[in-house]
């Protein structure tokens, strides 16, 4: 089983920052790609960023060149650092890991958190 753990939410005025992170925990032996999703109300869940095991990274146009996607492979962890903030922004972010362990690949999502954006 794995476990994801995220933090970093919050309310933050337009323009301005946040870092989301998510640690990973549990029974796997590898991880390949992370990455991070958000849903707003009434919208379907869409990528946002996305690292894979190699660091090649790829992001929505919507975020590209205000978001950053990293990962630490040491900690199991995935950040998401994300500046010049806009309310359309506004979202509930979550993490997906594919890891493989001993019951093979599994595909797991964080509980999410609010970002919220104010004009």
């Amino acid at each position: 089983q794995v476990q994801l753990l995220e933090s970093g939410g919050g309310l933050v005025q337009t323009g301005g920052s946040l870092r989301l992170s998510c640690a990973a925990s549990g029974s796997f032996f590898k991880i390949n790609a992370m990455a991070w999703y958000r849903q707003s109300p009434g919208k379907q869940r869409e990528l946002v960023a996305q690292i894979t095991s190699g660091g090649d990274t790829n992001y929505a146009g919507a975020v590209k060149g205000r978001f950053t996607i990293s990962r630490d492979n040491a900690k199991n962890t995935v950040y998401l650092q994300m500046n010049t903030l806009k309310p359309e922004d506004t979202a509930v972010y979550y993490c997906n890991i594919a890891t493989e362990g001993w019951d093979g690949r599994r595909n797991s999502w964080g509980q999410g958190t609010q970002v919220t954006v104010s004009s």
